[in-house]
């Protein structure tokens, strides 16, 4: 373990946070397989600094399960509409499990078709929407992600929390060692951030919320009963209400407002839906001459003039992949606040608390 006094963090290996997870997940019910799943996806996104989705989620999830709203040992129904279309149920499992076993059916669709696509209703909170397009990347393929969320964000105009800050996402296979990784919430900040915030005691900036009257606040807890805001106005409204049609309307989840609080609604489902696209790039070209091409196009990008103050110039997933590199090889950091809510969690189920 090696302490971070500037921002309160410990730093742990990322296997032993990893088995830490599985133990606690298998405490719930689930079963081995789905628990290595469900904690490989939360890892990976501590592994590249993604903490509001990573291990300090871990405790509601759990909470989730002991109070009946997400099964440990759901199954996962799919009916094909059409070749290339699966249409999941989710059956309140897991979202991070389900999601995995959906795209594992539409890898074959994808290589047989060239483009497969998933809807998945009744599902959770699946974590880093990112995680499964990194998945589909070291298969050469690329995946278009689009999920729905509680409410958090108003329609441009209102006040009132309609749509989720509904994530959309993708990645690319670049031969360079790393993927371009695209993940952006459609809002001006992912409501973990705020949630982190709030669970810390820091303001957040301003610009970034209102409250539940519709006014600016830099007041976390505040942002929290109030909304956050879209990003780039308008253009972000639209965008949000893309993936609420994809991932809600298209796939018979709940939408808007339909969808239940991961915190704050202890006795209802969530029912979010989930949107997935993929492409199998073998069909389109030769996934060398794809990577070429990639690669081509990457480097003209980072030879480009620099802004003042700009050292280097990046992709999106490059800094990102730097970052998993530091965290491997130094451990992935973890807040006081999380720590010891994992070891408390350890004590009310008999788990030894094993990070060291």
């Amino acid at each position: 373990m090696v302490a971070n006094s500037m921002v309160s963090r410990n730093r742990f290996d990322f296997r032993e946070v990893q088995d830490l997870v599985v133990k606690l997940t298998k405490s719930s019910g689930v079963p081995q397989e789905d628990a290595v799943v469900f904690a490989d996806a939360l890892v990976w996104a501590d592994l590249r600094g993604t903490s509001t989705h990573g291990v300090s989620r871990v405790d509601i999830y759990l909470r989730r399960i002991e109070k009946g709203l997400i099964n440990p040992v759901a199954d996962l129904k799919i009916q094909s509409r059409s070749p290339g279309v699966l249409v999941a149920d989710a059956g309140t499992g897991l979202g991070q499990v389900q999601a995995v076993r959906v795209l594992e059916r539409l890898y074959p669709v994808a290589t047989e078709l060239g483009v497969a696509s998933a809807t998945i209703k009744n599902s959770q909170h699946f974590g880093a929407a990112s995680h499964y397009c990194e998945l589909a990347a070291e298969r050469d393929m690329i995946l278009l992600v689009a999920t729905n969320s509680e409410p958090a964000m108003p329609a441009h105009g209102s006040t009132d929390a309609f749509f989720g800050t509904n994530p959309v996402a993708a990645s690319f296979p670049t031969g360079k060692g790393y993927s371009i990784k695209i993940d952006l919430a459609t809002s001006v900040t992912a409501r973990g951030n705020i949630l982190a915030a709030a669970k810390e005691g820091r303001e957040i900036p301003s610009g970034w919320a209102i409250d539940p009257e519709g006014h600016p606040t830099t007041d976390a807890e505040s942002a929290l009963q109030g909304a956050v805001l879209t990003m780039a106005g308008h253009k972000g409204y639209a965008l949000a209400m893309l993936v609420e049609i994809l991932s809600g309307v298209l796939s018979g989840s709940a939408v808007g407002s339909g969808i239940g609080s991961m915190y704050k609604d202890m006795n209802r489902e969530q029912n979010v839906g989930h949107f997935f696209c993929l492409f199998d790039i073998s069909s389109f070209m030769d996934v060398s001459l794809f990577k070429e091409r990639i690669g081509s196009m990457i480097d003209l990008i980072k030879v480009g003039r620099k802004q003042p103050g700009t050292d280097e110039i990046f992709v999106p997933g490059e800094r990102t992949n730097k970052k998993v590199l530091e965290n491997k090889e130094m451990g992935i950091p973890i807040d006081t606040a999380t720590l010891e809510e994992l070891r408390s969690l350890c004590h009310k189920r008999g788990v030894p608390f094993t990070l060291s």
